[in-house]
């Protein structure tokens, strides 16, 4: 005997309904590991956005999901707060990315180390 489908996933049936519902689940996700992650550290906005030297509506927009997309300078940024590193990941190839102050005065991305899995 079949089990009855629950509303959502006869909704997850519908393509536009799928669609736009993956969209928003994406946006959610990043919003929620975020509030997760400064939950866990004991860390405000305030700290976060000191520590990570970005603005304070910078990082309430992202929490609040008001903010979908985010620059890879504040990625960085933000997982250094947290102790983490931002890596890139293809195959075997791991690449590590770090924000750096340039000669100029200015911010540049730099590829910090290259390492190879086997």
């Amino acid at each position: 005997m079949n089990k009855p489908l629950s509303t959502f996933e006869r909704k997850m049936k519908d393509p536009k309904f799928k669609k736009s519902f993956e969209k928003g689940y994406k946006k959610l996700l990043f919003s929620e590991l975020m509030i997760s992650i400064m939950e866990s550290d004991d860390m405000s906005i305030r700290e976060l956005a000191k520590e990570a030297n970005i603005s304070k509506s910078v990082i309430q927009n992202l929490r609040s999901g008001k903010q979908h997309d985010i620059k890879v300078s504040n990625l960085i940024k933000i997982a250094h707060a947290f102790g983490y590193q931002l890596i890139l990941q293809k195959g075997d190839e791991r690449l590590i990315l770090e924000e750096a102050a340039a000669k100029s005065s200015k911010k540049q991305l730099n590829i910090v180390a290259a390492t190879f899995l086997k």
